[in-house]
């Protein structure tokens, strides 16, 4: 291991590429799906034709997607993260929607009768109920996208990617590794994060109920 102890803030530089890739396109994916996933939750017939369309969009191969993209906003950042956002929306319009539709119906009848509008009862009752499904939902996002941003440095967006393809294209297996390792890294911290967070909103919804 050579390669890596000289490439260390190339490392990191391209862990911050990544980061930027991820973080952007999960809560661009966040703020929709939550004024989808609100919206929908409450017309059954309407989450499941959103549902059924985020579900397309996510069976698209990335690169096909990426590509598709390309024409109209050419390479580097910008289509990586519009397509690793529209990703994200399946996974977090369905746990929003399951978040909303699990509050049940006495709670929102009690909140109806102490005189809640539905913008007071929305963000003071329901967002906190069904903050743990939000949040598993961000932490399935977070995990996927980060495996899916690697493809990404094949349009010059730039990443862990760079390093890993790097290495394919050079028969450097220290390259991909080291791409490889960080990125698993990346993901396991994420998903620990996220999964105790997730927990701790449990338990306090626990307690209050």
């Amino acid at each position: 291991m050579t390669w890596v102890p000289k490439n260390i803030p190339r490392l990191v530089e391209a862990m911050v590429e990544h980061l930027y890739l991820v973080f952007s396109s999960v809560g661009i994916a966040l703020i929709i799906s939550l004024a989808v996933g609100i919206w929908a939750a409450r017309r059954p017939r309407t989450f499941t034709t959103i549902i059924l369309v985020t579900s397309i969009l996510f069976a698209i191969p990335s690169l096909a997607l990426f590509a598709l993209l390309i024409p109209v906003m050419g390479i580097g950042p910008a289509p990586a993260i519009l397509g690793l956002a529209a990703y994200s929306l399946m996974i977090l319009v369905r746990n929003i929607g399951i978040g909303f539709q699990s509050i049940p119906h006495e709670i929102l009848e009690a909140a109806h009768g102490m005189g809640y509008g539905t913008i007071r009862r929305i963000w003071e009752v329901e967002l906190p109920l069904a903050m743990p499904y939000i949040v598993g939902g961000v932490r399935i996002a977070v995990v996927t996208v980060i495996g899916i941003a690697t493809v990404a440095a094949y349009i010059n967006a730039g990443g862990l990617g760079v390093i890993i393809f790097q290495g394919i294209d050079q028969r450097f297996p220290e390259k991909i590794i080291a791409g490889g390792l960080l990125t698993s890294a990346l993901a396991l911290s994420a998903d620990f994060l996220l999964t105790s967070l997730e927990k701790s909103l449990q338990r306090r919804n626990g307690r209050q109920a």
